[in-house]
């Protein structure tokens, strides 16, 4: 192997984790934004046309109105956490995808010996990478349980 070719080779793999770093990093910085109800930051990490589909919500178009019905549906909850694991990204030149699992959480009042409200399911992502970095371009997120009362009927 020549010195070009182990080069090329390193360049390719050293770009590839930083991509998959990039993407970690656009959504962990999105969703801490969405548990201090920081709605300008997460909505910054969607393009414009993107595409949002959650188990019992109508499939959402475009970047304005993904932003419109998850501030809507979580901004009455006191506090919340959204946590993201077991992610995994596969990078393809400046298109990318993405699953993992959610857990969320979430408390109607603060200090209230009532249960939390909670839910998990699988996250699929699909991402772009424009002249800005990356942006997620569709989200698909699946219920496969809960715990708790949803009291506020956020996610009927």
């Amino acid at each position: 192997m020549t010195a070009t070719a182990d080069y090329d080779s390193l360049a390719r793999r050293l770009q590839a984790l930083e991509d998959k770093e990039a993407l970690r990093a656009l959504m962990i910085r999105g969703w801490r934004a969405l548990d201090r109800k920081d709605w300008q930051t997460w909505i910054e990490c969607w393009a414009e046309d993107a595409v949002l589909e959650f188990g019992p919500w109508e499939k959402i178009h475009g970047k304005e109105a993904v932003r419109a019905k998850v501030e809507e549906v979580e901004s009455p909850y006191a506090s919340m956490q959204h946590h993201i694991l077991n992610m995994h990204v596969d990078v393809a030149g400046d298109r990318a995808t993405g699953i993992g699992y959610m857990w969320f959480v979430a408390v109607t009042e603060p200090g209230s010996t009532s249960s939390p409200y909670s839910m998990g399911g699988p996250y699929d992502w699909e991402f772009r990478r424009g002249p800005d970095g990356w942006l997620l371009v569709r989200q698909r997120l699946g219920v496969w349980w809960t715990d708790g009362e949803d009291t506020l009927r956020a996610f009927a």
